[in-house]
């Protein structure tokens, strides 16, 4: 099967992705670390300008209603979020907000977001003189655009975040440095071969943290938030019962979500699946069921 060029990009260079109808809120008030601490999982108080983290946002029984990008500012955070959830975490933000002084705004209709990824990626920013952020999740200005070291496919991986009007110009400028577009199914291609969940399709509102394996999003050292109690008695009982893994396929054809398969003697079930080029097989993201 041809490889594409956008796919390629993303494995062997350097690609670009159109990441603007993702979900952009602008959090702003005195209050807005602390009431962010509160409501996600992720130790927010602990950010300065110029860093941030990934984080869940847990109901009462802590299952995952929504994951964020937190980026912290002198004056305010950017949560990023999936385009489905845009609304929804607005809408779970401003039903907390009880005497704190704390705005929100929905900034994503005035602003563009392009994610560069691949292993040149870091290059083709240098070739722009952009800065390259080395910490993940740290973030940099530079003219008028926001550079953070964040991936949507697990490829070492960049945002540019900035007004709609002057993404044009920086496309025709990203490409002249060489790097190339790639579609949103090259990219979910290259995401599930890197076992890279995506929120909506792996991730869903009846999860528990523990079960998505993404832990970087999990702090057990700051205090209580919402459905901390849920995530700590896991943590005490040391286990779930199912863990989403990356699995390949024993034949090129992908399977589809719900179908259930036995891994290892495991019983499993297929949240998404497509067929890797890179490894000549459908490849799969499933919850495994665990002893």
């Amino acid at each position: 099967m041809e490889t594409s060029e956008g796919y390629k990009a993303l494995i062997d260079g350097a690609g670009w992705i159109d990441a603007s109808e993702r979900g952009r809120i602008v959090v702003r008030g005195r209050d807005r670390a602390r009431f962010l601490h509160n409501l996600t999982t992720n130790n927010v108080k602990s950010l300065t300008p110029g860093s941030g983290c990934y984080a869940f946002l847990l109901n009462a029984q802590g299952r995952i209603q929504a994951d964020a990008l937190l980026l912290c500012f002198e004056d305010r955070f950017l949560l990023e979020t999936e385009p489905e959830l845009r609304e929804k975490v607005q809408a779970y933000l401003q039903r907390y907000i009880i005497g704190d002084q704390v705005t929100l705004e929905d900034a994503s209709g005035q602003t563009a977001e392009i994610a560069l990824e691949g292993p040149h990626a870091a290059g083709a920013l240098s070739a722009l003189h952009a800065p390259v952020p080395e910490n993940d999740y740290a973030h940099m200005e530079w003219e008028g655009f926001t550079v953070a070291k964040a991936s949507l496919t697990g490829q070492p991986g960049y945002r540019l975040i900035g007004p709609a009007e002057g993404m044009g110009q920086l496309v025709l400028r990203l490409e002249a440095a060489g790097v190339r577009p790639a579609t949103q199914q090259e990219a979910r291609i290259v995401r599930i071969e890197n076992g890279v969940p995506r929120y909506g399709e792996d991730i869903l509102d009846t999860c528990l943290p523990q079960e998505t394996g993404q832990m970087h999003a999990v702090s057990f050292t700051k205090g209580c938030y919402l459905g901390q109690e849920i995530v700590e008695r896991i943590r005490a009982r040391g286990h779930v019962n199912r863990k989403l893994t990356r699995i390949d396929l024993p034949s090129a054809e992908p399977a589809a979500p719900g179908d259930k398969l036995v891994v290892d003697g495991k019983n499993a079930e297929i949240t998404s699946s497509v067929y890797s080029p890179r490894f000549g097989t459908a490849v799969a993201l499933a919850y495994v069921r665990v002893e």
